[in-house]
């Protein structure tokens, strides 16, 4: 009993901020919702007895991803509000509505249509042998990977730097410096 509650509060932390994802006008307010969805998925992993699962959700996606996603808002959107237009999202709806229940209904048949779950085995067992095995043989996958995201990010920070039309990079500061001595000289 107790267990079905738990899994009913899960689920509606999930529903609701997934409701919130899409429908949400701030962008910033989506985002943290996309973290509370995110977190909870992780938690219904842990009910499910899938701790790998769970650690990766929270560290590699409610972490790593929403950092990065609020770190390019904030970088790209300096200057005014943050907010969705309704002119992009209100022609999208119906479409992005019967693609969703189309989905649904794939996942349900798929669901109903699946007889025979296979054994798990011993998770315990399973989570060493993968750990053993990426920490070993594929270490260089994770550094090289590691690298990548690193040049991705810098990349975005590069380019999502807003300069003034004709005005070198360092132009502006310099200009206020001078100001400022005129300022304080006076």
């Amino acid at each position: 009993m107790l267990e079905m509650i738990g899994l009913a509060a899960v689920t509606a932390a999930l529903a609701v901020s997934a409701l919130y994802v899409s429908t949400g006008k701030n962008l910033v307010h989506s985002v943290l919702m996309l973290a509370m969805l995110l977190f909870s998925t992780a938690i219904l992993f842990v009910m499910l007895n899938a701790p790998f699962l769970a650690g990766i959700q929270v560290m590699l996606y409610a972490g790593g991803v929403v950092t990065l996603m609020l770190f390019a808002i904030m970088l790209t959107r300096r200057s005014g509000g943050v907010a969705i237009s309704n002119d992009t999202v209100n022609g999208r709806r119906i479409p992005a509505g019967l693609l969703c229940g189309a989905l649904f209904a794939l996942l349900c048949w798929a669901i109903a249509n699946t007889h025979d779950f296979p054994d798990g085995g011993n998770p315990q067992l399973a989570t060493r042998q993968l750990g053993t095995t990426l920490f070993t043989e594929q270490a260089l996958s994770f550094e090289v990977l590691g690298a990548l995201l690193l040049a991705a990010t810098i990349g975005a920070i590069v380019l999502a730097r807003k300069r003034d039309q004709g005005e070198p990079e360092a132009a502006g500061s310099i200009a206020m410096l001078n100001r400022a001595r005129e300022e304080s000289s006076q």
